[in-house]
């Protein structure tokens, strides 16, 4: 059938109201150097043998660069990177299942941490959640210390625009496409789709509004200390807890622009602690977002 007759048949299908025909992502022809006046960016996207960075391993990694204008218009994609690795024990049927990545595929192969970050670069790196591949990659290969970074999934407000989850594949087919699903860098085609597209409801281009939430400084403070029985107050706030597992204080936590934290110490210090107090807090800013590598110093 040619496309002019399937347009025609998909038109016809969705005036009656009754159906919505999802159409398969086909990614844009690769740009073998960056437009004019751009700059890059790398969409990121690892599977790994398990959902620990401290014991679990990496076995498939891929990178798609993309380019975009100061505004945070995407104007073209470049040649992916693509790699798959052999993990230190056998992958278990369980992550099979959800990678589709066996034994077999991997064996032999290596990904090198030099390469990686040779295509890295000093590149805005974005993850469609960040805060379990920046821990992953930044083990692997040291560089992506250095790299700003940016969350597709957590920064980007997708409920507001009425998407009722945030998970990749929800967002694509409420957008009206699918894609195969599995191989990391089908994931990256599929969240820069989304990242290229306007938004339902504000109209703002999605790149745009990461860009702005990325090139922001937030103050991650942590409820050291409070009462127990201030934790729903706490939760209704925004607070989520935080076990202490990644080395941070075991405690209930919020980042707030830095422009707020006054009157959030105000409200900790009125609402929680009853007193003046001081709490630990963090600078965030995308050098050192969803990494590991946040330190909270008391004020």
């Amino acid at each position: 059938m040619d496309s002019a007759s399937a347009a025609e048949m998909i038109a016809k299908l969705e005036a009656n109201g009754d159906y919505r025909v999802l159409r398969r992502l086909r990614p844009a022809k690769t740009l073998r150097e960056a437009p004019l006046g751009t700059r890059r960016a790398i969409l990121a996207d690892v599977e790994t043998t398990g959902l620990d960075c401290e014991k679990d391993e990496i076995i498939e990694l891929a990178m798609v660069p993309f380019f975009y204008t100061h505004f945070g218009e995407i104007v073209g994609i470049g040649a992916p990177f693509e790699g798959l690795r052999q993990p230190a024990k056998p992958i278990l049927s369980e992550v099979t299942k959800l990678t589709g990545i066996d034994n077999a595929m991997v064996e032999g192969k290596v990904i090198n941490p030099d390469e990686v970050a040779a295509f890295a670069g000093t590149s805005l790196v974005v993850a469609h959640n960040a805060a379990f591949d920046r821990r992953f990659l930044e083990r692997f290969c040291h560089a992506f210390a250095e790299n700003p970074w940016a969350c597709s999934m957590s920064e980007v407000k997708w409920r507001d625009e009425g998407f009722e989850s945030s998970k990749l594949a929800f967002l694509a087919m409420s957008s009206g496409f699918y894609y195969s699903k599995h191989r990391a860098v089908h994931d990256c085609y599929a969240t820069i789709e989304l990242l290229s597209r306007p938004l339902p409801v504000s109209g703002e281009q999605t790149f745009s509004a990461l860009l702005v939430s990325a090139r922001g400084k937030t103050i991650r403070c942590w409820a050291e200390g409070s009462p127990f029985d201030a934790k729903d107050i706490l939760k209704q706030r925004g607070y989520r807890w935080s076990g202490g597992e990644d080395g941070t204080p075991r405690a209930w936590w919020i980042d707030v622009p830095d422009t707020d934290f006054p009157a959030e110490k105000a409200f900790l210090c009125a609402e929680i602690y009853k007193r003046d107090a001081t709490f630990p807090t963090a600078e965030i800013t995308a050098f050192n977002r969803y990494s590991e590598r946040v330190k909270p110093v008391t004020r």
